[in-house]
């Protein structure tokens, strides 16, 4: 056969064949130990291998042993003298499910790697006797050797694809239902029983209390890998949504920070689990608001913002709230507005002290009381009213300044 006709996937195309150079009577030499040999391999797994050290039986024992004979019968018997790829597809496809089985199980690639290099070395020292016993002749040793190691290299290959590609479908599947247990968490109204069932096939832990993130979307590439398994994703049209458990401490919101590197995101306040819809709209309103807006702000907590935030949840009502207040600054020219305006929060803010009201304006605190007395002559007596004073301080603390009339 030429190396164009071999089955693709194969990882012997355009390699030499080792056991090509074995004479066909090998088979005849050989094929009487390999039963023996057979049981060797299967027992010493268990024993050399600690992630197969219970007993092979059951499913498990017959694909252990299956996998084993059929690489010896392959080995030892079809192959020598052949011009043949190591493995048909029948045979590849054994060694591939061997691949998704163990995958399946949780074990690891590498327990499988090493059980298929215990058998090489256990097969290798066995032939090695049986070649001299039979008298087979020494320069025959290096390609049966060779041919040993670059099958187990074959098999190896057919079951690292396996394992990968089931380890892939593992990871979509559980993708999947985990940004279907976030839409459901954050829908509210999800009974603890159905709650706690759709977390336990999405293999995520329900925290005692947890936050919403929302990043935008054009920094969301390798967030799953920065996150890890604590955290439930979700792509949204224009934003990624995260729920993981809330930081307690000071170190963990650094240590969340650190691990979101420089991403632009807003991270909600904390709930129990039951609350997270709460989370994620108290992190969208922050996201919305213009006046928070910053290119590279980095990430931000919605509790170190919630006056701002509060301030401009509803804009229409706040704009129809500082409409009504600010009226009686409409007359006045453009610069004297926005001079009193400015004059005016902070008096509200430092309830009148003049001395810190003119050091904050930079002023003279004559100049202070000149602008306080213009504000009196436009507000009155509503100046003196705290419900005034108040609603004042709200829309001039949301941005809001008199617009001409």
């Amino acid at each position: 056969m030429t190396s164009a006709a071999r089955p693709a996937g194969s990882a012997l195309i355009g390699a030499e064949m080792p056991w090509a150079a074995l004479p066909r009577d090998v088979s005849e030499l050989l094929k009487g130990s390999l039963p023996d040999l057979v049981e060797e391999i299967v027992s010493r797994i268990p024993q050399e291998v600690p992630e197969y050290s219970r007993p092979l039986e059951g499913d498990f024992g017959t694909a252990v042993r299956q996998g084993v004979e059929i690489a010896l019968g392959r080995l030892f018997i079809d192959l020598p003298g052949r011009d043949e790829p190591a493995l048909m597809p029948a045979t590849r496809s054994v060694y591939r499910q061997i691949g998704v089985g163990e995958a399946r199980t949780g074990r690891s690639l590498e327990a499988l790697l090493s059980a298929y290099r215990l058998g090489a070395r256990v097969t290798f020292r066995a032939v090695s006797a049986i070649a001299d016993r039979v008298g087979l002749e020494p320069r025959l040793m290096l390609p049966l050797g060779e041919s040993i190691f670059v099958y187990i290299d074959e098999i190896s290959a057919a079951s690292i694809e396996g394992f990968t590609e089931e380890q892939s479908r593992q990871l979509g599947e559980r993708d999947r239902r985990r940004e279907s247990l976030l839409r459901r968490l954050l829908a509210g109204k999800l009974p603890e029983v159905e709650a706690r069932r759709l977390a336990g096939r999405a293999g995520w832990t329900i925290p005692a209390r947890l936050v919403a993130l929302i990043v935008p979307s054009e920094h969301g590439e390798g967030l799953r890998a920065a996150l890890g398994d604590d955290a439930l994703i979700s792509g949204r049209t224009g934003e990624v949504v995260i729920l993981l458990r809330a930081p307690e401490t000071a170190a963990d919101r650094e240590a969340l920070t650190a691990m979101l590197r420089g991403r632009p995101a807003w991270v909600g306040p904390a709930r129990t689990w039951e609350r997270a819809e709460e989370s994620y709209r108290a992190a969208t309103v922050a996201a919305t608001i213009p006046a928070l807006a910053q290119d590279d702000a980095g990430v931000r907590w919605v509790d170190d913002h919630l006056t701002a935030i509060a301030l401009q949840a509803d804009p229409l009502v706040m704009a129809d709230l500082a409409a009504r207040c600010l009226e009686p600054m409409a007359q006045l020219r453009p610069e004297q507005r926005e001079r009193l305006a400015e004059t005016l929060l902070v008096w509200l803010k430092h309830r009148g002290e003049r001395g810190r009201i003119a050091e904050e304006l930079h002023v003279h605190p004559q100049t202070v009381g000149y602008r306080l007395s213009q504000l009196r002559d436009v507000f009155a007596d509503d100046l003196d009213d705290p419900d005034r004073r108040f609603e004042l301080e709200l829309v001039l603390r949301a941005g809001h300044r008199p617009e001409e009339r």
